[in-house]
């Protein structure tokens, strides 16, 4: 399959080079066409790694990934243009945090409104499904760095769209129970997980953790 992934940080990269090793062909897209960090991906994962800006990642890819920082989530999506997104499901993994306080991060969009609404609202022919957004990187594509069973949460309006982001996230990233908490709204649980996160993440010094619900 060919995907799209916005944002060349370390989840970008992470997501891109395991569905390139999955024989994936990926395009990585950042705002200019000749990025480095994009290009040293590209140089790093072989012939099925390809990058680009984001109009052009957008346009190659059957299904998108966005992995860009929370505040710059929404101005990149719409760089890439309403025809080359059209109809696709775009898989949210983005964050509102904001650093410039410095640590811990505050959220700039929290309780009444979420970071995935404002996608899905401010671009209502994208298909949004927000998932992966609750654990490092390097868990969401390997869960087994967690020991024992722990869960994955998602959550969006098309439930067509949330069976085949299931079937990737158990088929390709190896996630055994992943809970669907409903419409797009739930959205605010999720990133509202994230200072909570933060904080066990500087109690434990490991991002390899994760949340399990007993019931």
């Amino acid at each position: 399959m060919k995907i799209g992934i916005f944002g060349t940080g370390i989840v970008g990269s992470t997501i891109g080079s395991k569905l390139v090793s999955l024989g994936h062909q990926v395009m990585m897209g950042s705002r200019t066409i000749d990025n480095k960090k994009a290009n040293e991906w590209v140089k790093a994962n072989g012939i099925h790694a390809s990058q680009g800006k984001f109009s052009e990642a957008a346009s190659f890819g059957e299904i998108i990934f966005n992995c860009t920082s929370g505040f710059g989530a929404l101005e990149s999506i719409g760089s890439a243009g309403e025809a080359n997104l059209n109809g696709k499901i775009l898989i949210d993994i983005s964050n509102p945090l904001d650093f410039s306080k410095g640590m811990p991060p505050s959220l700039f969009v929290c309780n009444t409104d979420s970071l995935g609404e404002q996608i899905q609202n401010k671009f209502p022919y994208l298909k949004v499904v927000k998932t992966l957004n609750t654990v490092n990187c390097n868990v969401m594509v390997n869960p087994s760095l967690v020991p024992g069973e722990h869960d994955l949460f998602m959550c969006g309006n098309d439930e067509i769209a949330k069976e085949k982001v299931n079937e990737i996230l158990k088929n390709w990233f190896g996630w055994k129970t992943v809970i669907d908490l409903g419409d797009i709204t739930n959205a605010r649980a999720t990133e509202m997980i994230l200072p909570l996160w933060v904080r066990l993440y500087g109690k434990f010094q490991s991002p390899n953790f994760n949340f399990r619900i007993v019931k």
